[in-house]
């Protein structure tokens, strides 16, 4: 009887080839997912002049949906962060620099999720405890309640701008990496740059002002950097193709 011989597995180029488009897929979509539930929920934050704490107060105070929407800002921050961890492994990266650049990425993007679930545990629970207990407060215990929130706000902003600066840092270290990576369109790394120093600033701006005009022009243009840079790096990995698989033998 004629002997079949078994075809010939994949070769490790094309594994590692399949691998890397796996990798790549999951991570801009984890990104792009995240990042656009966010910018959703948002839209359903309670809105006026964060800086005008009386007024902002009373508005949160009355919001029936606080605890929702924060707890929804925390799940899109989460997906988009692991969207992140797993661009370090979808890049597999050879060079020393760019390797030590998104391993110092990955870490900062830990501390960026870190920070974050204590920032919407801050805002999205303490201080709408603090908010709600001012409001309902006899009057003679207003002032004092008052403080409170307000010092609960305070400790929001140092939250936030911790925040805002490991994020940032996450990616600048992660564009510096897409930047060594042959395969990755280069202009992807230089928004991811921009990117993370609008963050930056809008941690510098909330350390030092608060949720002012300008902390809003900073978001918004995060928003718009995360979302083409996002986007482009889904469209490369959707776009990857197969290597050529070998022929089985005969």
């Amino acid at each position: 009887m004629p002997s079949t011989l078994p075809a010939l597995s994949a070769t490790p180029a094309h594994t590692e080839t399949l691998a890397r488009r796996s990798s790549l897929r999951l991570s801009a979509t984890l990104l792009l997912v995240g990042q656009l539930l966010y910018i959703v929920v948002t839209q359903f934050h309670t809105d006026g002049d964060a800086n005008d704490h009386p007024a902002v107060f009373t508005e949160y105070a009355d919001s029936g949906i606080w605890t929702v929407v924060h707890l929804g800002q925390f799940a899109g921050t989460a997906v988009l962060l692991a969207g992140l961890l797993a661009l370090f492994f979808a890049l597999d990266l050879q060079a020393a620099t760019a390797r030590w650049a998104g391993r110092f990425g990955a870490a900062s993007a830990v501390a960026a999720l870190a920070l974050h679930g204590v920032l919407q545990a801050v805002d999205g629970v303490a201080l709408k405890q603090a908010v709600n207990a001012w409001a309902s407060a006899p009057y003679a215990e207003k002032p004092a309640r008052f403080a409170g929130a307000e010092a609960i706000r305070w400790l929001e902003w140092g939250v936030r701008s911790y925040q805002n600066f490991a994020l940032g840092l996450a990616l600048l270290l992660f564009a510096a990496a897409v930047m060594r990576t042959a395969w990755v369109p280069r202009p992807i790394g230089h928004l991811m740059g921009l990117s993370g120093l609008a963050y930056l600033v809008q941690g510098w701006v909330v350390g030092s002002a608060g949720f002012s005009g300008t902390e809003t022009i900073a978001i918004v243009l995060t928003f718009v950097l995360d979302v083409a840079w996002m986007s482009w790096l889904a469209v490369v990995a959707w776009r990857m193709r197969d290597a050529q698989a070998p022929s089985p033998g005969r």
